[in-house]
């Protein structure tokens, strides 16, 4: 009797002490930091072919009490540039572009000619123009929450001289994917934002996403918030400068469909296989002369395991939005979080890689 209870007992301590799933652990990891009542989360994250975890955590809107879902829509921030590249390298594929093109050849605007023709749409890809960000010497910030692309772009026609010499160093840049954009538009002879919902869009199954282009719909989306004291305030479309030019960071899409969107790339869905790996390889450029090494593909940041093994990222950052996009091809692994509000998402990096024993030599990214 005393060995049957006793055997009871061991078997109740180990079910107890039962190595909990990636799943609970990364389910652990955000409940812990998204509460509910509040603005929170979605993530999704694949290995191979099963999903470890999709799910929505908090609030997509505080007014409405709406939950978050893995199909609520964020606005994505700078993981949009990976669309504008997307789209550019398609134009090159078709003819209908070169990478080498001088930014003259579409802005004969320039007021200094030699820096159009020093600069070239590669340079763009890879925030290594050398075009210095004086959108604010032109543009306040009352301006700044309705300029859409071609306002954003306009005061950098105006500047004097480069920073720097184009493929010499790395200065993150948001005007450089409005004027993308805008030379996207030149030779579609059409809205940007529909050559990707087109060409990228519908191709990958994002049939919900869309892109800001004027006001963008109060109700289907979720909005970002600022803590201040106690409260949450909200700092979204129409509230926060940049929100209006799209180029930069106009992409609105849920967990769900950046995973598709992440299928079509490593499927060659609407880009050829070797364009797709040239845009995710480091853009080395013979007069490099930063402190760091080049770390940056076609808007895709690339760096490294402590094992080798190749991480392709972007993260996304406007207003209460927070995003982090983490590709591991070679593992056929996917880590996607949208966030309508701060969080610390280099810390969150880091614990899911380690998760998965991935330990990322870290490499800089934007703000």
């Amino acid at each position: 009797m005393k060995i049957t209870v006793w055997l009871w007992v061991l078997l109740a301590v180990g079910c107890t002490q039962k190595e909990k799933t990636i799943s609970e652990k990364v389910d652990d990891l955000f409940e812990k930091e998204f509460k509910d009542g509040q603005p929170g989360a979605a993530v999704i994250i694949i290995q191979g072919s099963d999903t470890v975890i999709k799910k929505g955590y908090g609030l997509a809107d505080i007014r409405t009490q709406e939950k978050i879902t893995p199909r609520t829509l964020f606005n994505v921030g700078s993981i949009s540039k990976t669309f504008v590249s997307n789209i550019i390298l398609l134009l090159a594929d078709e003819g209908k572009i070169k990478l080498n093109d001088s930014l003259l050849q579409y802005f004969p605007g320039f007021k200094n000619t030699l820096i159009a023709r020093q600069v070239k749409i590669h340079h763009l890809l890879t925030h290594t123009s050398g075009l210095p960000d004086i959108r604010r010497e032109f543009l306040d910030s009352v301006a700044l929450l309705t300029a859409k692309d071609e306002e954003n772009w306009a005061p950098i026609l105006q500047a004097n001289a480069l920073e720097f010499a184009p493929g010499s160093r790395y200065e993150y840049s948001n005007p450089a994917f409005n004027g993308l954009a805008l030379i996207i538009q030149q030779r579609s002879a059409k809205k940007w934002q529909e050559v990707v919902k087109e060409r990228i869009f519908i191709p990958s199954g994002m049939n919900r996403s869309t892109i800001t282009d004027g006001p963008h719909p109060e109700q289907g989306v979720a909005h970002g918030y600022l803590k201040s004291g106690q409260t949450f305030i909200e700092k979204d479309y129409g509230e926060e400068p940049t929100f209006a030019a799209a180029g930069n960071g106009g992409v609105w899409s849920s967990v769900e469909e950046l995973a598709n969107y992440e299928t079509a790339i490593r499927n060659a869905v609407f880009l050829k296989k070797e364009i797709i790996d040239r845009s995710r390889a480091i853009s080395r450029y013979p007069n490099w002369s930063d402190s760091l090494p080049p770390f940056i593909g076609y808007s895709w940041f690339i760096s490294q395991s402590q094992a080798g093994t190749k991480i392709v990222s972007h993260t996304g950052t406007q207003g209460g939005f927070y995003a982090d996009f983490v590709s591991i091809p070679e593992k056929n692994f996917l880590y996607v979080v949208l966030c309508n509000r701060p969080f610390p998402r280099k810390e969150f990096r880091e614990k899911i890689l380690n998760l998965i024993d991935v330990k990322e030599n870290q490499v800089p990214t934007p703000k």
